[in-house]
């Protein structure tokens, strides 16, 4: 397995680096995990560690969140996706069930993206462009 490759501070670091807040919640609702990104909208303190997920969310959201994880056991679906408006920007939240390969219900990756510049983006930028402004800007 490719992951066998990996350390353990790669992981995390490749964990770290993506431009996405996520949270890991096991086959029980226990959250396990949430990278610590700086730029982080959901502020969730350590202690959620272990706790249901549901803990995590707003009581106006628990019945939504509780359906989300019913679908994906049962596998009637494996992905959800919403987006909201907060504070002048735009926000993606997924959901994905996370199964082995076998299809067996491991939990799921909760994902908040903003994703504004995203939505603004015109035209396209090539990868030559990146290169000749390096070139122009060194350590920039």
């Amino acid at each position: 397995m490719m992951i066998d490759n990996l350390s353990k501070e790669q992981l995390e670091g490749i964990m770290e680096v993506l431009p996405v807040e996520f949270v890991f919640v096991d086959e029980n609702d226990l959250v396990r995990y949430w990278n610590q990104h700086e730029t982080r909208i959901m502020k969730i303190p350590n202690s959620i560690i272990g706790k249901p997920i549901q803990d995590h969310h707003p009581q106006r959201a628990v019945a939504k969140v509780k359906q989300i994880i019913s679908d994906f056991k049962s596998g009637k679906k494996n992905v959800a996706k919403f987006w909201l408006d907060y504070k002048g920007r735009k926000y993606l939240s997924v959901y994905f069930s996370i199964r082995n390969k076998a299809g067996k219900y491991l939990g799921i990756i909760e994902t908040v993206q903003d994703v504004t510049e995203i939505q603004q983006l015109e035209g396209e930028k090539r990868f030559p462009d990146y290169i000749e402004a390096e070139q122009r800007f060194p350590g920039y």
